[in-house]
C-alpha cells in the first residue's frame, strides 16, 4: 500500500463493473488493468508494486501495459507538490477510470483536481460561532431581587478620632540594574581571534571597533557572516590586526538583506497548487494539453529523440569506445 494520499485515485463518474469490462484489450492489457481495477484506494501502482504482485509480466512487460492502458483513457500519472514540516516534495498519483476517457475529458478533470488544491491551499477556515439554543429551551429567568427597604435615616457615626503623628513614607529600596552583558557585535570582534590569531584583537581594540561591527549586524547579516568575512582569505603576515579589520569592516559592509516578499513553504500536509502530468512511457512531466493520450511528443512519435551527432573535435562518442579500444590495442601489438 502506497501513503495516505499518495497512488491509485479512482476517478468519478465510472460506469458499473460487468464481465465485459476491457474486452477489446489485449490479453496482456486486460490482465493488468483488471487488476489495477480490484486495488484499493491509494494502492502503490508504480511499475516495480506492480511487477512485484503479477508473477506472469516483469517490470518492462508492466510498464508497456501500463503505457497501452494511458493510450486507451484508462489512466494518468501526475506529479503533485506536497508541503509538509515546511518541506516540499513531489509525490506520485495515479488517476484511474474502468470507463475509457478522451483526452478533454481528462484535460478537464485535471483542471478541476489542480483548481481543487488551488482552494485548499489558500482557503482559510472559517470562525466557529456558537450556535444558537434551540426554541424550546427556556430564556434564563433573572434571579430574586430584594426590593429597597425604607430603613430611615442612618444614624450619624460618632467621630472617636485620636490624633496620631504623622509619618513619613518608607522609602523604596532600589534595585540595582542587572549588568548588560557584551554585545553582538562585540562578541563577534573577539571571536576573531578564536578563528584565526593573526587578526586576534584586544578588549580595546573591540571596543573602539563595536560600532563598524553593529553597523553590519543592522543590515540583516549574522555574526557568523562578519566572522567569515573579515577571516577569509588572509594574508601570510598582519602587521596590525585592528587596522586589517578596520579596513575591512569599512570597505566590504554588506548590503541591506531583504526582510519582506520572501516565499513562504505550504502550509504542513497541504498539497501546493501544482499539478504535471507525467508521460507514461519515460515519465517527462509537462501539462495535461502537452501531453495527449498521456505520453510526450518523442514517445508518441516512436523516437526516443534527436540524433546523436559526431562531436566536432573528433572524439568517438559513447558508440565508438569499443572499436576505440581494440584499435588502440592493436597499436601496442606493432613492433
Amino acid at each position: 500500500m502506497a501513503k495516505p494520499g499518495y497512488g491509485k485515485r479512482t476517478a468519478p463518474s465510472q460506469l458499473p463493473c460487468s464481465p465485459d469490462d476491457f474486452s477489446f484489450l489485449p490479453v496482456r492489457e486486460r490482465y493488468v488493468a483488471g487488476f489495477i481495477d480490484r486495488l484499493p484506494e491509494a494502492a502503490a501502482m508504480s511499475v516495480k508494486a506492480l511487477a512485484r504482485q503479477l508473477p506472469l509480466y516483469g517490470q518492462q512487460a508492466i510498464g508497456s501495459a501500463l503505457k497501452a492502458l494511458a493510450v486507451a483513457g484508462h489512466l494518468r500519472r501526475v506529479r503533485c507538490a506536497v508541503g509538509r514540516d515546511g518541506q516540499v516534495r513531489w509525490v506520485s498519483r495515479t488517476f484511474w477510470s474502468r470507463t475509457a476517457r478522451d483526452n478533454e475529458w481528462w484535460n478537464a478533470y485535471l483542471a478541476a483536481e489542480s483548481a481543487q488544491f488551488t482552494s485548499s491551499t489558500s482557503a482559510a477556515p472559517a470562525p466557529v460561532s456558537a450556535a444558537p439554543p434551540p426554541p424550546w429551551v427556556p430564556e434564563p429567568t433573572p434571579g430574586p431581587q430584594h426590593p429597597e427597604t425604607d430603613a430611615g435615616p442612618e444614624p450619624t457615626p460618632v467621630s472617636t478620632s485620636v490624633s496620631v503623628p504623622q509619618q513619613r513614607p518608607a522609602s523604596p529600596t532600589p534595585t540595582p540594574a542587572p549588568p548588560q552583558g557584551p554585545s553582538a557585535a562585540y562578541l563577534a570582534l573577539a571571536e576573531l581571534g578564536r578563528v584565526d590569531r593573526r587578526v586576534g584583537l584586544s578588549a580595546d581594540d573591540c571596543t573602539a571597533l563595536e560600532g563598524l561591527a553593529a553597523s553590519w549586524l543592522e543590515r540583516g547579516v549574522t555574526s557568523e557572516y562578519v566572522v567569515h568575512a573579515l577571516t577569509a582569505g588572509l594574508p601570510r603576515l598582519v602587521d596590525s590586526p585592528v587596522g586589517f579589520v578596520r579596513r575591512r569592516l569599512e570597505n566590504k559592509i554588506p548590503p541591506h538583506q531583504p526582510t519582506a516578499g520572501l516565499a513562504q513553504p505550504p502550509s504542513s500536509g497541504a498539497p501546493a497548487p501544482r499539478v504535471l502530468v507525467e508521460c507514461a512511457d519515460c515519465g517527462a512531466p509537462g501539462r495535461p494539453e502537452a501531453l495527449p493520450d498521456g505520453l510526450c511528443r518523442p514517445c508518441r512519435s516512436g523516437t526516443d529523440g534527436p540524433e546523436e551527432r559526431t562531436r566536432d573535435d573528433g572524439l568517438p562518442v559513447q558508440r565508438d569506445i569499443g572499436a576505440l579500444v581494440s584499435e588502440l590495442r592493436d597499436r601496442l601489438k606493432l613492433p
